[in-house]
């Protein structure tokens, strides 16, 4: 059974397949209010700390209304989400409370969930994914698309 483990593993890193999930955290931090100003330099410090941690930082507008929003944060603040996500820092905004200075920061959306891949000023690199199924099977819709997000795959 060993040697079975130790060839696949063998044969996924030939492949340049992936043989083991991020290791760490998924790591939510809120972000303070933001109804007025610019949140462009608060995303940047952010991402700048979530680089110097070995992190990706991932900006994340979800609503209380929302259901795909409530399911994916539930999940990924009970943990359920860190072996798929432990690369994975993303701070989040509240549609209601921070949909000005959202959109302000060049954040376009119709949708939540968004996620969204920063530029390095903060501001919207329009990489985001957003919108979700209702229902039990959000988190699992929601992933590989987020995943394929991070790694910059279709």
């Amino acid at each position: 059974m060993k040697w079975a483990i130790a060839i696949a593993l063998v044969v996924a890193c030939q492949s340049g397949g992936k043989t083991a999930a991020p290791a760490g955290k998924l790591e939510l931090i809120d972000a303070p209010a933001a109804k007025t100003g610019d949140i462009a330099p608060m995303i940047a410090a952010e991402l700048a700390r979530a680089e110097h941690d070995g992190k990706h930082l991932l900006v994340y507008l979800g609503a209380t209304w929302c259901q795909p929003c409530v399911k994916f944060h539930d999940a990924a603040a009970a943990g359920k989400l860190d072996g798929v996500f432990g690369d994975l820092r993303m701070l989040v905004f509240d549609a209601d409370r921070d949909n000005a200075a959202f959109e302000r920061a060049g954040y376009k959306y119709e949708l939540v969930p968004l996620f969204a891949i920063p530029n390095a000023d903060g501001r919207s690199s329009g990489r985001q994914i957003e919108g979700s199924i209702k229902g039990a099977n959000a988190v699992d819709q929601i992933s590989p698309r987020l995943r394929a997000l991070v790694d910059g795959t279709p």
